[in-house]
């Protein structure tokens, strides 16, 4: 569709979502008038109108936290752009990952994201690789050498294969997140991410 055909605000510009293309977490709000728009078809920056100082404002330019386009999606009433972004470093002028983190109501529950889950708890085991913390299992792997992350490995499969045979479903889950978490702390020790794994199963 051509700039045109969107319905504009009183000021000429579209509303743009912004989200992480890989968790879907939602990483800011700015506006695009046509320039921003057409700017950011060219380059693949994500690019906007910046209402406060009145320019063109590709996101990054300065801090290096560019916004690289995965994908530009129009609502149903062609009034609002969703970005799905490639985002490097903090969307958040603050430093925060999202603009998003002044929470105002909360109801409790399980964020159970497959991906996310997954790419959390694989960063908490490459902060640990990082800053080691006294006490910690993952540590101790880590310490122990790619043997021991091995041997972990090769002995949660043997303890998946017997749980398999038990009717009990809570003991294959529990075994498989076992082996899960001893994976994870493999890709981290050879610097395998959950990126290239998803993108070679997608290949498949």
């Amino acid at each position: 569709m051509a700039w045109k055909d969107f319905k504009k605000n009183s000021d000429g510009m579209v509303p743009v979502i912004v989200q992480d293309y890989k968790t879907s977490e939602v990483l800011m709000l700015a506006y695009m008038n046509q320039e921003a728009f057409e700017t950011t078809l060219e380059t693949g920056r994500m690019t906007y109108w910046s209402r406060s100082r009145n320019e063109l404002w590709m996101k990054g330019l300065t801090s290096g936290h560019f916004q690289y386009v995965k994908s530009l999606t129009l609502d149903c009433d062609n009034d609002t752009i969703l970005a799905k972004v490639s985002q490097v470093g903090a969307a958040c002028h603050t430093g925060n990952r999202t603009c998003f983190f002044q929470e105002l109501v909360k109801k409790e529950y399980e964020d159970t994201n497959p991906l996310k889950v997954f790419q959390d708890v694989y960063d908490v085991i490459l902060d640990r690789k990082v800053h080691p913390k006294e006490g910690s299992y993952t540590n101790y792997l880590f310490d122990k050498g790619i043997d021991k992350i091995l041997k972990k490995v090769g002995e949660e499969c043997t303890e998946i294969v017997i749980a398999a045979k038990n009717p009990d479903k809570e003991e294959i889950k529990y075994e498989i997140s076992d082996f899960l978490y001893h994976v994870m702390v493999l890709m981290a020790e050879k610097e395998v991410t959950w990126e290239e794994i998803t993108r070679e199963l997608a290949r498949r």
